[in-house]
C-alpha cells in the first residue's frame, strides 16, 4: 500500500513551512522562486501529482468502484483491458480507490447478467462496464441510473442512459476508416465484404455502427462499380464449416477484392487465405492480438485498425475516479485515437 504524502512531509523534505507548501500547492500568495523549485522537486521526490493530491487530502473515506468486464482467459482481446483495470486500479489505491472486478463469458448473455445482478447499489461508488450484450445491459443501466449509481462504458457506447463517460473508438468513425484503407488499396472496382465473425451480431451495436461507416464510405462510389456486401458468422470455431462457408461466398462474389472483419478475429479469415493460397484479397481488422500479428507481418492482413483495449480499461476506471474522488467534471466521450497498424509500424506498437 502506497502511502499518500502529507503537506509537512513534503515541507520536511523541501525545508520550508507547511505553509508554503500549502500556498504553492493551492497557488494562492506569494512564495519565492528557490522555495517554489525546492517543493516541486520533493513532490517528484514523493512521488505524486500535487493537483490529485490536493484533492484528495479532501476526501474522505473509501470508493469502491465494480468492473464488470469479459473474463480474459476465454479470448486474448480481454486480456488488455484486464490489464488496463488493473493499471489504473494500483496507481488510485493510495487514494481509496479499490476495484473489483466481475468477469463474464463473452458468448454467454446468462453469464453477463448474473455478474451484473451481484453489484448493489449500497456497497459500489461506481460502476465500470463493457455492454457487450446491448439489449440485456440495458435494464441493468436503467435500474443503476434510478438508484443514483454512476456507471462509465467501455468498448459499446449507449448514450441514451447518460453514463458519466463513455471510453472507447468512435465505432461509426473506423468503419468509414476501413472503407477508406480497401478503397485506397484496391486495384479495380468490384466488391468488398463485410464479415461478422460474431454470434449475436443485431445485439452488438458497435459491430452495427462499423458497418454503417463502411457502407456510408462506399455509397459515394457506387456508381463508379464498387459494390459492398455483408455476411454473418457465428461458427468461425469450425475450421471445416467455415472453409466451406468462405469459399461458398467467393464462388458467389466473383470480383471480390477484399474482406472488411468487424472485430479482432481477422486472423480466422487470414489462416483460410493462407491455406488455400488466395493472396489476392485485401483484409482490414481490428486489434494486435499475437495471431493478427503474425499474418500482418506474413502480409496476409493489410491493415489493422488498433481499438487501443488496454486504455479502455485504463480510462474506464481512471475517469469514474475522477468523478467520484477528485470531483472533476469528466468527458462525457473519450474517443481513443484510430491507429492504422502496418507489419511496417507494428513494432511500436508492441
Amino acid at each position: 500500500m502506497k502511502k499518500i504524502a502529507r503537506i509537512k512531509d513534503i515541507a520536511r523534505q523541501a525545508g520550508v513551512s507547511s505553509g508554503t507548501v500549502d500556498r504553492v500547492l493551492h497557488n494562492r500568495g506569494r512564495v519565492s522562486e528557490s522555495a517554489r523549485t525546492r517543493i516541486q522537486e520533493a513532490m517528484e521526490a514523493l512521488n505524486y501529482e500535487p493537483n490529485l493530491l490536493a484533492r484528495a487530502l479532501v476526501s474522505s473515506g473509501d470508493y469502491r468502484i465494480a468492473a464488470i468486464i469479459p473474463h480474459p482467459g476465454n479470448d486474448e482481446y480481454w486480456e488488455a483491458p484486464f490489464r488496463g483495470v488493473n493499471q489504473a486500479a494500483e496507481q488510485l489505491r493510495q487514494y481509496g480507490v479499490v476495484v473489483d472486478k466481475f468477469l463474464f463469458d463473452q458468448k454467454d448473455v446468462e453469464s453477463f447478467k448474473a455478474e451484473a445482478q451481484k453489484v448493489e447499489s449500497d456497497q459500489y461508488s461506481g460502476i465500470l462496464v463493457a455492454p457487450i450484450f446491448y439489449r440485456e445491459s440495458l435494464a441493468f443501466l436503467s435500474k443503476w441510473k434510478k438508484e443514483g449509481i454512476p456507471f462509465n462504458l467501455f468498448n459499446t457506447h449507449i448514450p441514451d442512459y447518460e453514463p458519466v463517460s463513455y471510453v472507447g473508438q468512435d465505432s461509426y468513425q473506423s468503419g468509414v476508416l476501413a472503407g477508406k484503407l480497401l478503397h485506397y488499396g484496391s486495384k479495380s472496382t468490384g466488391t468488398f465484404l463485410v464479415l461478422h465473425l460474431d454470434a449475436e451480431v443485431t445485439n452488438s451495436t458497435h459491430l452495427i455502427k462499423k458497418e454503417q461507416g463502411f457502407l456510408d464510405y462506399f455509397e459515394r462510389f457506387k456508381k463508379t462499380g464498387f459494390h459492398v456486401e455483408r455476411a454473418e458468422v457465428d461458427f468461425w470455431e469450425d475450421t471445416v464449416r467455415l472453409d466451406e462457408h468462405l469459399s461458398r461466398l467467393l464462388e458467389s462474389f466473383p470480383d471480390l477484392q477484399g474482406f472488411f472483419v468487424t472485430n479482432s478475429r481477422s486472423f480466422v479469415v487470414a489462416d483460410f487465405l493462407t491455406r488455400n493460397h488466395l493472396m489476392q484479397y485485401q483484409l482490414v481488422g481490428y486489434d494486435l492480438l499475437s495471431k493478427n500479428r503474425e499474418f500482418l507481418h506474413k502480409g496476409v492482413i493489410d491493415f489493422l485498425i488498433n481499438q487501443n483495449p488496454r486504455g479502455q480499461g485504463y480510462w474506464g476506471v481512471k475517469l469514474m475516479a475522477d468523478y467520484l474522488v477528485f470531483k472533476k467534471q469528466v468527458e462525457q466521450i473519450k474517443y481513443l485515437p484510430l491507429d492504422v497498424i502496418t507489419k511496417e509500424n507494428v513494432q511500436y506498437y508492441e
